[in-house]
């Protein structure tokens, strides 16, 4: 049977499409390299937002807020006939494609790639509405269709958002133009069917997953995977979690642990695993339980260090997950930056829930698989490309 498995894998590896991944530099890196870090999160603390909600009243659909201060992989798509293209953070905790359009006048848009709907034979204007909210402000703008490449991949009369303002000055510090979501069609713009779904019902998959491979060493090897599973990517085989509410990819966590004691997460708790969040977030209790026990301290900004002479004497935080443990060690969950300064990659949110998200610090460190199909989340240690 494992061979069997083995070769299925094989076989689907041939029939995916595999996009490149760019590290960048956050936003958090590039504002704190501003001295404007403080001011923001004094501002603006660390939030989640998943859920959509549509006010019917209004016609307009809004999107609460989302965290976009620690992204950090952007891959390039085009709009468009001729293709117009951008960059844009395959973020699996929100559903909706929007980029800047020419009719923004916002400071965060002068300094990206607009899209220019006159240029394009195939948009179609639909003159609905849209307004995606954020913490520290919104975007808005309306919904348009046109055809969307990504790779080899033509995904003909996609739906996506035209920002029209872009009042969150964060945006203004992104190395990134828009964003591309792959979670679930439920938390979508109401009525809309996002880039993935159209993707498999125009029949360009041969699968109905995709995976990410996010290096942490390199700066240009990092790859979402579309339709298939490239098994030169992970070490041993996938262990799949099923996924307990579609919508954004959520999952069940027994445990975590350090040396041997439950810290947190005692009797279980729910995780999102969340490609567009780069830490690992928590709540608040357990989350300065954690920074006390690397003995973290908070800096002025809100930030949290740890000496870096101590970071290779740090245990590694361990993650139980259907009975598999996934190990997080210092080198992952610790930063450190030019200046010798060793930052805590754990965060809390502000929100009053008990819901883990398992962000790029996880991420780098195990091959991850979106089983759509199977509603189901397929988890490996990553290997050495």
């Amino acid at each position: 049977m494992k061979w069997i498995g083995v070769l299925s894998l094989v076989a689907l590896s041939e029939c995916l499409v595999t996009i490149p991944l760019m590290k960048i530099k956050s936003m958090r890196e590039n504002l704190r390299g501003k001295s404007l870090l403080k001011a923001y999160l004094e501002k603006h603390p660390y939030r989640l937002g998943y859920k959509f909600l549509h006010e019917p009243d209004s016609g307009i659909t809004f999107e609460p807020m989302r965290n976009y201060l620690d992204l950090s992989y952007v891959g390039t798509i085009s709009i468009g006939t001729p293709p117009q293209e951008f960059k844009v953070i395959f973020d699996t905790g929100s559903a909706d494609l929007w980029v800047p359009s020419i009719y923004c006048s916002s400071l965060a848009c002068a300094n990206h790639s607009i899209f220019n709907p006159r240029l394009s034979s195939t948009f179609r204007n639909t003159g609905r509405p849209i307004q995606l909210h954020y913490g520290s402000g919104s975007v808005s703008g309306f919904l348009g269709y046109d055809t969307v490449q990504i790779g080899g991949l033509v995904d003909v009369s996609q739906a996506f958002g035209l920002s029209q303002t872009e009042s969150d000055k964060l945006l203004e510090f992104g190395d990134f133009d828009g964003i591309l979501g792959l979670s679930y069609p439920n938390i979508a713009f109401q009525g809309v069917t996002p880039v993935f779904d159209n993707l498999w019902k125009q029949g360009l998959l041969a699968e109905n997953l995709f995976a990410f491979y996010l290096s942490s060493d390199k700066k240009d090897s990092s790859v979402v995977m579309f339709g298939g599973v490239d098994p030169s990517y992970y070490r041993g085989d996938l262990k799949w979690v099923p996924v307990t509410k579609p919508g954004y990819w959520q999952i069940s966590m027994d445990s975590i642990s350090v040396n041997g004691k439950v810290v947190a997460c005692d009797g279980g708790c729910q995780a999102a695993v969340d490609t567009g969040t780069a830490l690992l977030v928590g709540p608040a209790g357990p989350i300065l339980g954690l920074q006390s026990i690397i003995n973290a301290l908070r800096t002025d900004s809100g930030e949290y260090i740890v000496n870096c002479d101590t970071v290779k004497a740090l245990p590694d935080v361990l993650f139980t997950i259907s009975g598999v443990r996934y190990p997080v060690p210092a080198s992952a969950y610790i930063q450190e930056v030019d200046s010798n300064i060793c930052y805590s990659n754990f965060a809390s949110s502000s929100l009053n829930l008990d819901l883990w998200v398992l962000g790029d610090v996880f991420l780098r460190l195990y091959f991850t698989v979106f089983d759509r199909a199977n509603d189901r989340i397929g988890l490996a240690p990553v290997a050495v490309v």
